[in-house]
């Protein structure tokens, strides 16, 4: 499972749609396998092994849950009905929709669409799942759900997701990248940008009217009896800054610090 991550605009999504073969990259090379995205033709056999959930997905509210997989079924080219429906109901199982798979879409609940969705992406049993975005406005059980399902669909496929939820990837992904602005900004493991803001997370108190420095990236800010409890990504507070102490970086932490170094130069 591998993270992408970055702010709205990075290009996270037009990443995922090259990958998705929906559009054709202005240069360089995407190869899925042996396969050059650039040759239509191979672009083509690449749809028959990849699954692909965009951030916004068509759905009908008014056909089923069911109605609707067996739908993106045929438009897949699973033609043997018998094959397809034995498909659509272990796939229901695997995400947990059987006992609503009769319901109308419309009746669905946000969380209960991305599953969904995430099924339609798995018909035809593809290598590579491309996610985005999947578990923006969800409340935290269903985005625990996500992530818990996405993982162990990771155990025996490629799976790809875009988050600008930086814990949806803390959570998840062994190895990640960050995008800025079209560029790569980083390649490796998550751990790594994690220890990268080592020395450079702080917790300290302060007057609530206190005005912080620039140079301080504010993570978090608490109300405290005695003025403000911040957690903060940068050098070590000074000025009035009171019971300072330094914290074990997070991968929040981690992506703060990157994108700091990368404005500082």
């Amino acid at each position: 499972m591998f993270g992408l991550l970055g702010p709205n605009g990075a290009g996270k999504t037009t990443l995922l749609r090259i990958l998705a073969t929906l559009l054709r990259p202005t240069s360089g090379r995407v190869m899925i396998g042996a396969a050059d995205l650039s040759q239509i033709r191979q672009r083509k056999a690449v749809r028959a092994h990849l699954g692909y959930l965009p951030q916004e997905l068509g759905l009908y509210p008014d056909l089923s849950g069911r109605e609707f997989l067996d739908y993106m079924g045929l438009l897949k080219r699973l033609y043997d009905r018998d094959a397809r429906r034995q498909q659509i109901a272990a796939l229901l199982d695997v995400v947990s929709l059987n006992g609503v798979a009769g319901r109308k879409i419309k009746t669905y609940s946000g969380g209960m669409k991305r599953r969904l969705g995430i099924a339609q992406a798995l018909l035809g049993d593809p290598q590579v799942l491309v996610i985005d975005e999947p578990t923006a406005g969800l409340d935290p059980e269903e985005r625990i759900r996500l992530r818990t399902l996405l993982a162990r669909l990771a155990e025996d496929r490629i799976v790809i997701l875009s988050t600008h939820v930086v814990e949806d990837i803390s959570q998840t992904c062994e190895r990640l990248a960050v995008l800025d602005q079209g560029r790569l900004i980083f390649d490796g493991l998550t751990r790594q940008l994690i220890e990268s803001a080592t020395g450079h997370t702080w917790q300290f108190l302060a007057p609530s009217d206190d005005v912080l420095p620039e140079e301080l990236s504010v993570i978090a800010a608490l109300p405290h009896k005695d003025g403000t409890l911040y957690h903060v990504v940068g050098a070590e507070p000074g000025g009035h800054a009171q019971q300072i102490q330094s914290l074990p970086p997070t991968l929040e932490d981690g992506y703060i610090w990157l994108r700091k170094q990368l404005v500082r130069n």
